[in-house]
């Protein structure tokens, strides 16, 4: 599956209706934004089951605020609807190959009740 371009009026839905979604926070001023695009794209072609998306942080100013953004690129992964990673900076191949692979095998309930447990809920 290709990489999907976000907008706030399909962020909420996005997440909540699909697995697992990464979502690359970026503008096409960012260097590293523009260098990190094809591993992003790359990534995305060998895993059909999870959505790949894009946020262009210059069009969409009052969603990357929401999401506090304040560098990018900006990585974030959501299973179930629950933010599980949530990093500034490009990954090269290898790192976000094993990252989608560590979210899939991710249990968030069995996280989040530990969390809980803890007394820091809906942080994974």
């Amino acid at each position: 599956m290709a990489t999907q371009d976000l907008t706030a009026a399909k962020f909420e839905e996005t997440i909540a209706d699909n697995d697992i979604v990464l979502v690359d926070f970026w503008a096409s001023w960012c260097g590293p934004c523009r260098s990190f695009a094809p591993t992003f794209a790359s990534v995305s072609e060998k895993h059909p089951d999870v959505v790949f998306a894009k946020v262009d942080t210059e069009a969409e100013q009052q969603l990357a605020a929401a999401a506090q953004i304040r560098s990018i690129p900006t990585l974030m992964a959501f299973k179930k609807g629950t933010l599980v990673f949530n990093q500034a900076g490009a990954l090269p191949a290898a790192a976000l190959e094993n990252l989608v692979q560590q979210v899939k095998e991710l249990d968030v309930e069995a996280a989040l009740a530990e969390q809980a447990a803890a007394g820091k809920p809906d942080q994974v």
